[in-house]
């Protein structure tokens, strides 16, 4: 197989009339122009150029080999524009994970923004609660919300998720507000099971950490749907901001023990390490900060 650099080196020289000409062009030793045109002829077993004292001339061959060296030259170029325009606009297909109910409630709604300030770019969203591989299935980033997004990754943190106890106005005229964390043993507590603290609500307070066991009439493996259950008075639960933070803001939903909070979990972007951060990357990550922020608008 021919020598990609000795084809290239011979359309060079070509293109500068001789061997001096091209060394200058390309920084190199007039010997090393020659002996790479010397070994690509003997590869090829022709004499592609015709040497004398005053000129350098193609022979029919060269001019043959010429179209096919300059046309690989012409492709390489226009690949490295391309692999450059990729990475200093954001262009292209930009593929990621997100879990269910953030990305549907926050992330699904800020996509038409995003994609009109950056028009030459496609988005393909997984909307999942599963942790995505990123090199095996092919994701540029992954969502994920955790109180550590753990090794082998590169991390930002987008926002903090709060969780706070919640109940409506009619369930709390019936059943009493707690004022301390042990009251809630006394109350309908709905509980989330798709965590592996199932019936224990691990709490921060003025008085340290506690665990508090809670019972109640119904578990759900979503939060949305406890969300629901909350609003139709059926109990209290404990139920992410993100979610719940509209009917926070309305009163159609009441914090209780606001000076009890678990420990606070946030979104990250997560992705591979890559000394070239690719620019859809960085421009959906700076979009999602500038959205959100150290305090998002559905907590204010």
């Amino acid at each position: 197989m021919h020598d990609l650099n000795d084809m290239l080196l011979f359309a060079q020289v070509v293109k500068a009339k001789s061997f001096s000409g091209a060394a200058q062009r390309l920084g190199i030793s007039k010997s090393r122009v020659s002996k790479s045109v010397a070994r690509l002829e003997a590869a090829l077993g022709v004499r592609l150029l015709q040497r004398s004292t005053r000129r350098l001339g193609l022979t029919e061959v060269g001019e043959a080999y010429l179209e096919h060296c300059e046309r690989i030259a012409d492709e390489l170029a226009q690949a490295d524009l391309t692999v450059g325009s990729l990475h200093s606009e954001p262009r292209g297909k930009l593929r990621f994970s997100a879990p269910v109910a953030f990305s549907t409630l926050h992330v699904a709604s800020a996509l038409p923004d995003f994609m009109a300030r950056y028009p030459d770019l496609s988005v393909e969203m997984t909307i999942s609660d599963r942790l995505v591989d990123l090199v095996e299935e092919g994701y540029d980033l992954a969502l994920r919300i955790t109180p550590e997004p753990g090794p082998n990754l590169v991390a930002r943190r987008l926002a903090p998720i709060r969780r706070k106890i919640c109940g409506s106005p009619a369930y709390l005229a019936r059943c009493g507000v707690p004022r301390r964390p042990e009251d809630l043993i006394g109350h309908n507590c709905l509980d989330y099971t798709y965590q592996n603290t199932q019936g224990i609500w691990h709490l921060q307070g003025p008085g340290g950490d506690a665990a508090i066991p809670v019972s109640g009439s119904l578990r759900i493996n979503d939060d949305e749907a406890l969300s629901q259950a909350v609003l139709g008075g059926l109990g209290l639960a404990l139920l992410p901001t993100f979610i719940v933070g509209r009917e926070l803001q309305s009163g159609r939903l009441v914090e209780v023990l606001p000076g009890y909070v678990p420990t606070e979990r946030f979104v990250y972007a997560v992705y591979m390490p890559n000394r070239h951060l690719p620019a859809k990357v960085r421009a959906f990550i700076d979009f999602l900060l500038e959205r959100f922020g150290s305090e998002p608008y559905w907590d204010r």
